[in-house]
């Protein structure tokens, strides 16, 4: 009697490993439209004004579409999504990803638009606006366990002040919400 082996498995038979799951912003798609809006009402409104006033002319008026062309430029938000290991946020451009499970940097940056810098070991770096992990509990976490995980193998050498910064602000937000849906606030 023939036997027939499948060459496909190794002798000890291991199940295959789930997909690791991406987390993705959810709010980017309203977002990209917010920003689409902004520069069509721009536009429109410059348009108008311009008409109004009776000094319209085609130049003008590709003026008028290319600055509403830059603003969208401008309000255009990054997609950020994040997998087991790495966190990724893709601009218009480019597109930038770091290694969380060997990050050596976090930092919060303030200013007008405030933002958190993300650095792993080979020099890669990544900004995000820390709203974006406030509106979606799924990166957060992703996030948080891989910078756990660097923290433990020892390459996070600063960044633990600006991570309990944004969950001291993402538990606030938590919370504000739980309160508003259950009519306590």
């Amino acid at each position: 009697m023939e036997r027939h082996y499948d060459t496909r498995h190794d002798a000890v038979h291991t199940p295959p490993e789930p997909p690791a799951e991406v987390a993705y912003d959810r709010r980017w798609a309203a977002d990209l439209h917010s920003s689409i809006r902004c520069a069509a009402v721009l536009v429109v409104l410059l348009l108008l004004i311009d008409w109004g006033a009776g000094t319209f002319s085609p130049p003008r008026g590709a003026l008028w579409a290319g600055l509403g062309v830059l603003l969208f430029l401008v309000l255009y938000p990054p997609r950020v999504s994040a997998g087991e290991g790495w966190l990724a946020s893709r601009g218009l451009l480019r597109k930038r990803r770091v290694r969380t499970d060997r990050l050596v940097s976090v930092r919060c940056l303030d200013g007008v638009s405030q933002r958190l810098v993300l650095r792993d070991a080979s020099g890669t770096r990544v900004e995000i606006n820390p709203q974006v992990l406030v509106n979606n509990p799924e990166l957060w976490h992703r996030l948080e366990e891989d910078a756990q995980k660097s923290a433990a193998s020892g390459t996070l050498m600063c960044g633990a002040t600006a991570l309990r910064r944004v969950s001291k602000r993402i538990d606030h937000e938590t919370a504000l919400t739980v309160f508003k849906v259950s009519g306590l606030d």
